[in-house]
């Protein structure tokens, strides 16, 4: 998942960043309005944190502009202690949540969750395809109540394949959304594949997985 943290306080962005860097995010942080918009319109997010207050004019030009183009975005509003008509007119202007400062990183971890859950349509935390169970906030996958040993880069892949069934997602794809935009130029390399060809091994191990397909020349898709 790619988030956009829009956010002018360089201390409070930081902290964002590594917090949720350090939970599996790919984070990117813009400190102003046209920073945000450059960022968004050249680049494909999955959520947007969006303070209010920046320096070169307010947060719901932002959310404006890109509720133009950018449907799909995710938006949590980052808004004051207090500032009720702030969070009802972000909500009216297309924000999916938003939050009071100060807030918890924890919360907000959640909240995220919350939204990601939203826009694959489930509303738990567990995920079950063919056998297989994947607990979302826990990074595991057990089959048949048996633990299978996951590297963190093996259960996103497979997390995100599971949140996109039925669907093709190319190698493209999982390089910007799970190793972020740092390897897209290698993204013909067969980095990916190597990951994808251990995943299935240890998947093959305990149970058939023809429903794990490999699209030639294109990418992977789990049907269900």
């Amino acid at each position: 998942m790619k988030i956009l943290i829009v956010e002018d306080n360089p201390e409070l962005a930081v902290e964002v960043k590594e917090y949720l860097s350090g939970s599996g995010y790919i984070c990117k942080v813009s400190k102003n309005c046209e920073e945000a918009l450059e960022e968004i319109n050249s680049n494909d997010y999955d959520i947007m944190l969006l303070d209010l207050g920046l320096p070169d004019g307010s947060g719901f030009d932002v959310l404006k502009e890109i509720r133009k183009t950018k449907s799909k975005v995710a938006v949590i509003i980052i808004t004051a202690q207090g500032e009720l008509e702030d969070r009802i007119n972000g909500l009216q202007l297309g924000a999916d949540d938003y939050l009071t400062k100060p807030f918890a990183l924890t919360e907000l971890g959640a909240r995220l969750f919350a939204i990601i859950r939203r826009m694959h349509g489930y509303t738990v935390n567990q995920l079950d395809v063919h056998g297989f169970s994947l607990k979302l906030q826990d990074y595991k996958v057990s089959y048949a109540e048996i633990p299978i040993n996951l590297t963190k880069k093996e259960f996103d892949i497979f997390q995100y394949l599971v949140l996109n069934k039925n669907r093709v997602i190319t190698r493209l794809q999982l390089t910007e959304h799970i190793w972020g935009d740092i390897l897209e130029v290698n993204s013909d390399s067969n980095f990916i594949d190597v990951h994808v060809r251990n995943l299935r091994k240890k998947l093959d191990k305990h149970s058939k997985i023809e429903w794990f397909e490999t699209v030639r020349n294109v990418g992977y898709r789990i049907n269900v």
